[in-house]
């Protein structure tokens, strides 16, 4: 294991500390960490894709918890509205794109130029399905 996975191991692990980080937040990431794992197991019997090994189930765990965080201080700046419409849409495409940019460093950082994994589509993923942890409140006054 190269310094630059122990690094990213031992940073996930500290940010389970932060007050935004509850038990909501660690069972979204593993149960998109789980949902990846079990895809990518299915993907290397029946499509022939190479075994995850730990080290990749760690990255993926890795990736996972940082998309996560990304979604939610995105979504602490702007919670997500409480109705739908065109301002969901222009938010999810503002934490998507920089996501998929971001994504496309860690890959680079944790797997070098030969990936197995999308990590960058992971990443992106996990920033989105974050980025609804916050959901703005609308207030309607009632006159009695």
């Amino acid at each position: 294991m190269d310094l630059v996975n122990i690094i990213a191991i031992s940073a996930t692990v500290l940010v389970w500390f932060h007050p935004w980080m509850g038990l909501q937040t660690f069972r979204k990431a593993i149960g998109i960490t789980l949902f990846l794992e079990l895809f990518y197991l299915i993907g290397s019997y029946a499509l022939d894709w190479p075994f995850p090994t730990p080290l990749v189930l760690i990255q993926l765990f890795v990736v996972t918890v940082w998309g996560v965080l990304l979604g939610i201080a995105f979504s602490r700046i702007w919670p997500l509205p409480s109705h739908k419409g065109f301002e969901r849409i222009f938010r999810t495409f503002l934490v998507v794109i920089p996501a998929l940019g971001l994504g496309m460093g860690l890959q680079v950082l944790l797997q070098g130029a030969q990936a197995t994994q999308a990590i960058y589509l992971i990443f992106a993923l996990s920033a989105w399905l974050g980025s609804g942890h916050f959901i703005r409140r609308t207030v309607t006054e009632e006159y009695s």
